[in-house]
């Protein structure tokens, strides 16, 4: 479907659209962790998160619809199998110390923090939000857009950078990426835009020449 027919709506908005996009997009690369490379997750990782970050900072938070919650659709175990997967990737650098923490301003220790708790706590976030929108429920996608956008300026905002902080570190440390000198890129299937939308262009796969 054209964008131009969709209806006058924020959660058809173009903005809207690119979130849903990067959301569903980061939902994927999560999910099939375990098949990159350490090297390979860490190079999408610092490339992902920051245009998942400025997609969600450019959204005003709309009105809600409803007084409940949206239904809730990652349970315990989907959460648990995100982070086991980005700690076994990870290993020691899945640690960093903390600086944000709130209890930071009370401790004489520093506090340790986990790169990959922030990326599952990220992933169920946006996987709730990307579940209930391709509902296709119009007041349904207004509210979950609502509950994510709130969720993001509360907690998941704060652990995303946290976590890309932690990254970067790793990144660009002397020597990266030389354990896997040789390796070849792993391969893995993209999200298909135009199925999980229905109503994005063909030709639209911009995030995934970045990624």
């Amino acid at each position: 479907m054209d964008t131009d027919q969709l209806p006058d709506h924020i959660v058809y908005s173009v903005k809207v659209i690119d979130f849903v996009t990067v959301a569903a997009e980061t939902c994927l690369f999560l999910e099939h962790a375990e098949e990159f490379s350490k090297t390979d997750f860490i190079q999408k990782s610092v490339k992902i998160l920051p245009l998942l970050y400025l997609n969600a900072s450019m959204l005003d938070i709309p009105n809600a619809v409803f007084d409940d919650i949206p239904e809730r659709f990652v349970n315990e175990d989907d959460y648990q199998f995100v982070r086991e997967q980005v700690e076994q990737l990870l290993g020691t650098d899945d640690s960093y110390l903390e600086v944000f923490h709130p209890d930071m301003a009370l401790s004489d220790t520093p506090i340790a923090a986990f790169v990959s708790e922030n990326m599952a706590d990220i992933y169920q976030e946006l996987k709730d939000f990307a579940a209930n929108y391709q509902l296709g429920d119009i007041d349904i996608m207004n509210d979950a857009l609502v509950a994510c956008l709130e969720a993001f300026g509360d907690h998941w905002g704060q652990k995303l950078l946290n976590a890309l902080r932690a990254l970067h570190a790793v990144r660009f440390s002397e020597g990266f990426g030389m354990e896997n000198e040789g390796e070849e890129p792993s391969d893995r299937k993209l999200i298909d835009r135009n199925t999980f939308l229905n109503f994005q262009h063909e030709d639209d796969d911009e995030l995934s020449e970045l990624l």
